[in-house]
């Protein structure tokens, strides 16, 4: 009589348990050997899900771990990590398909229960732009660039050129701050304001800035510095307007 596998006895009724009740009663380390067993279907995954734990502290830490992370801690491999990281890209996508053809121009927290989940435990910064059509509606998500965000790498230009490539109407520029604290430096505050110099000059929406620390964003839409940046840019064009008069009276010639 061939000898049963308790291991194969315990991830059945690990499974049975989740179809009966969903993750209710479940230990965090329960649910990361529900995942790794997804890629690893014949392994003892439990030892390997307590040691996961161990070394990333939560469940959302595990969740937010790389491939190469994970493959760390001991009796990990890809395939064994291929739940973990399958869940949380479905988990990612869900949210996307949740938001695409949903007005959001007045819906910073819509963006963020969209991105927080991928972005929050980020160790870079990452800038994201977000376009949208003349309803408001998401063409195009695009990762700009990853590093810190007063690099010379970062180009306002090259977010411009995917508007127009988008044939966008407005864009939410995002990104977030690996320190947890959304509160926008100095130099946020000047790529925001010059970003929304450059929609206007290039006559694309600059709908909003949002900055990702936590489970907290700010939003400059909200704090009122868009609709302040746009007041500037008036202010200097009409400034530039009357200088532009004052310089072509002066340059007449005079009369006979």
């Amino acid at each position: 009589m061939t000898k049963k596998d308790p291991a194969t006895g315990h991830r059945k009724r690990l499974r049975e348990k989740f179809l009966k009740s969903g993750l209710a009663g479940f230990h965090d380390y329960e649910i990361i050997e529900l995942l790794l067993t997804l890629g690893a279907p014949r392994k003892d995954c439990k030892q390997p899900a307590k040691e996961v734990l161990k070394k990333f502290k939560t469940l959302r830490g595990a969740l937010s771990a790389s491939l190469e992370e994970l493959q760390q801690v001991e009796g990990i491999g890809p395939h064994s990590a291929f739940g973990i990281k399958l869940v949380r890209e479905v988990a990612t996508e869900f949210l996307r398909q949740q938001i695409v053809d949903k007005p959001v121009y007045k819906s910073a927290k819509e963006i963020f229960d969209y991105l927080y989940h991928s972005m929050r435990d980020l160790k870079k910064e990452l800038i994201k732009v977000i376009y949208l059509n003349t309803q408001n509606q998401i063409i195009d998500t695009a990762d700009l660039f990853e590093g810190t965000v007063d690099s010379s790498s970062f180009s306002p230009r090259e977010v411009m050129e995917k508007a127009i490539r988008q044939s966008a109407s407005s864009l939410i520029f995002v990104h977030n701050h690996p320190s947890g604290d959304p509160e926008p430096s100095r130099y946020d505050k000047e790529v925001t304001r010059g970003l929304v110099f450059a929609g206007n000059i290039m006559q694309i929406k600059f709908l909003d800035h949002i900055i990702i620390g936590g489970n907290k964003y700010f939003s400059f839409a909200a704090e009122g510095l868009i609709e302040e940046y746009e007041l500037d840019f008036l202010n200097l064009r009409t400034i530039g307007t009357s200088e532009a008069k004052r310089t072509r009276y002066r340059a007449r010639p005079p009369f006979p």
